[in-house]
């Protein structure tokens, strides 16, 4: 059946790779194809200024131009791979959008108008875009309007769709006998861009801001009555660098959920895609990050380094030279309801 709630437990995780990340820009070139990214030999990012929280994403970049020419080129800005899952979905500020993030971005004060370059995947790697476009099939793979145009398709259609690996038969029984429901399993990609001039010797700000999409569990999934869940909680140390203070503040909680008077947790997570960062000239010159676990009640943990607490909510580290190697992920225990 189609549910609109989080994944949870082991299922969460299996579907791990797959959950929406954020992203960097990164330099772009438009090839025959599509998008590809390229490294950029004299364009610099002096800074970026990072702020994630479970409502809001907010970038601010320095970009300067080393060289003695104009660059004219394009910019990227690569969406989170959307992979339709059965009995699930990643929590999309708004599924019935192409910018279903709610992007924005400006360039020295001034709004862009953005491009968009999207296609769609069946798993084995087929590309699948013009199946779905002959049969005016929404790209996304969730929401009505997705599953409504599929339930509209003829059965002739919907054979080609499931050998080609679109589809796969959701069948189950609501009370009115087995029922037979096409459910999209196909990904797709998205990419923004836009072009612009970086002119030599000069600064170039770049802001970015819009809605994450969080990924969740209905509970605390690494672990339970005191004892770790071994698999999860090695792939939490290291996409979280979770601790022992963590895990005991954990059991805490979930001791007191047990309790009829205790709150109730659950887990949320964001992955920002920082390694397209790696793309400029050098490294970056100056990385601020600042993350707000968005209420006093909510606890978060993220690897950092020289991280401190600044606020009720904030924690932030600097970092100089910053070359990134790695993506970030960010862990939050969030009171149900809050």
């Amino acid at each position: 059946m189609r549910f609109h709630t989080m994944l949870s437990g082991a299922a969460a995780l299996a579907g791990l790779s797959g959950q929406p990340g954020l992203a960097n820009d990164t330099m772009a070139e438009l090839k025959t194809g599509g998008i590809a990214f390229v490294a950029s030999p004299d364009v610099r990012m002096v800074s970026e200024d990072l702020y994630l929280s479970p409502k809001a994403v907010k970038v601010d970049y320095l970009f300067h131009n080393d060289g003695k020419t104009d660059i004219d080129t394009v910019v990227a800005f690569p969406m989170p791979d959307i992979t339709g899952v059965l009995e699930g979905d990643m929590a999309l500020p708004d599924e019935s959008s192409d910018n279903f993030l709610d992007l924005k971005v400006s360039q020295d004060g001034v709004a862009i108008p953005l491009d968009l370059q999207q296609r769609a995947y069946s798993p084995t790697g087929l590309d699948v875009t013009g199946d779905l476009n002959a049969h005016k099939i929404p790209l996304m793979p969730y929401g009505t309007r997705t599953w409504t145009a599929l339930e509209g398709l003829p059965p002739e259609v919907l054979a080609d769709f499931e050998a080609k690996g679109l589809i796969i038969d959701d069948l189950y029984d609501s009370g009115k006998g087995m029922e037979h429901h096409p459910q999209p399993v196909w990904t797709l990609k998205s990419v923004y861009y836009w072009r612009t001039t970086f002119l030599a010797g000069k600064d170039v700000r770049v802001h970015h801001d819009y809605v994450p999409s969080l990924g969740g569990t209905a509970g605390i999934s690494f672990v339970y009555d005191g004892e770790t869940n071994v698999d999860i909680f090695q792939d939490y140390q290291k996409r979280y660098c979770v601790d022992d203070g963590f895990i005991r503040l954990a059991d805490k909680l979930q001791a007191a959920a047990a309790k009829d008077n205790g709150p109730y947790y659950v887990e949320n997570w964001i992955s920002y895609i920082l390694k397209t960062g790696s793309n400029w000239r050098g490294p970056i010159g100056r990385f601020h990050l600042t993350v707000d676990k968005g209420e006093e009640s909510s606890f978060v943990s993220f690897c950092g380094q020289g991280v401190v607490k600044t606020g009720p909510t904030t924690f932030e580290m600097q970092v100089e030279n910053f070359l990134p190697e790695k993506d970030l992920d960010v862990l939050f225990l969030v009171r149900a309801g809050d």
